[in-house]
């Protein structure tokens, strides 16, 4: 080896060992993610239990902040904020090693029976490469959101193997219905629990049409629950954290998006992964997915049909999942059946141990 190459060497050995600046994100592991394992599930949730308060993705607000809070004693459970839940870089909660610390240290603390983020937002996909799937394993929690928790979810079910629950993030405005369900499948397993629409959301339909329960295919469909915010979902395919669809019971939903977006993500998904090996599809409510400022657009049920039609499997549209007030709690990885003349999802086993 020459001097040059000797100085270089010696430069690049001298560089890993320095700190990361300010901002920046841990280097990328080398080591190869974990198998699949067997499911694990974690401990119920029990009056009095802490939850940690915490910020993966956007940044919190002190409004935010304090909602929340009134959101987790109203249930009866102590707080325990995370050390950057305050944090703001640009605009996500803190910078990913910030964000990764709280969320590693949560899991980490035997005190702490579930973790609650704040918001979605946008940045969880950029922990995703950086998650320590052996410590989320060893210390089984309830990780508890939706929107950008999606990418939670997806990485920690395929690589951790726990069970994760798609539903109200801490400073969701809650209801009778959200709270019913949730606390139904974080605190109280039962080997069969049936979960209705919510007639709120039928009553919505009235004036708001996309609140609507639709079946595309009727019948009965059983499988694990799989999905999530269909952005994030269809980001991730092709990647070490994509959903496994098949033979799943596949759920999405979006907000904020016009249908030509809706219909892109849901090709790219389709592509990678194939709606067809689903046993069955639920797209929730998607708040504000009309037509923006197009002269000439599809609507969001015409977008929607292009790809539940063909299907061969039970699909609907409408159910009570979403950025809406009136949502269930979905147990990510458990096995539940979808019933479209009932409009029901009966889970088949308990989420919690």
């Amino acid at each position: 080896m020459n001097t040059s190459r000797r100085a270089f060497a010696a430069w690049l050995a001298a560089a890993a060992l320095l700190p990361l600046p300010a901002g920046a994100a841990p280097r990328r592991r080398r080591t190869p993610l974990p198998r699949i394992k067997p499911l694990i599930k974690p401990p119920r949730l029990q009056p009095g239990d802490t939850v940690a308060l915490i910020a993966p993705g956007g940044y919190a607000t002190e409004k935010s902040i304090a909602k929340a809070r009134r959101n987790i004693e109203a249930l009866g459970l102590r707080v325990r904020e995370g050390a950057s839940l305050r944090a703001v870089y640009g605009n996500y909660a803190g910078s990913v090693p910030q964000r990764l610390a709280d969320l590693h240290a949560m899991f980490g603390d035997p005190e702490i029976k579930m973790i609650w983020p704040i918001r979605g937002g946008s940045g969880c996909i950029s922990l995703l490469a950086h998650l320590d799937f052996a410590l989320i394993r060893a210390n089984p929690k309830i990780l508890l959101g939706y929107s950008d928790i999606t990418a939670l979810h997806l990485a920690i079910h395929k690589h951790a193997g726990l069970v994760t629950f798609h539903g109200p993030v801490a400073s969701s405005t809650m209801t009778d219905y959200s709270v019913e369900h949730m606390m139904a499948v974080l605190s109280d397993p039962q080997p069969r629990y049936t979960i209705p629409m919510a007639l709120e959301n039928s009553r919505r339909a009235l004036e708001k049409p996309h609140f609507a329960l639709r079946t595309v295919h009727a019948g009965t469909a059983t499988g694990a629950l799989m999905g999530g915010n269909l952005s994030l979902v269809a980001a991730l395919a092709g990647t070490p954290y994509a959903a496994d669809l098949k033979d799943s019971l596949l759920f999405l939903e979006e907000v904020n998006e016009a249908p030509y977006r809706i219909d892109r993500w849901l090709t790219q998904l389709d592509l990678a992964a194939g709606f067809s090996k689903a046993a069955g599809v639920m797209v929730g409510i998607c708040e504000d997915c009309g037509p923006e400022h197009e002269d000439i657009s599809l609507t969001l049920d015409q977008t929607l049909d292009i790809h539940l039609q063909p299907l061969s499997v039970p699909a609907v549209s409408g159910y009570s999942i979403g950025h809406i007030r009136d949502q269930f709690t979905i147990p990510m990885g458990i096995r539940a059946t979808l019933d479209t003349e009932r409009q029901t999802v009966t889970l088949l086993e308990p989420a919690v141990s």
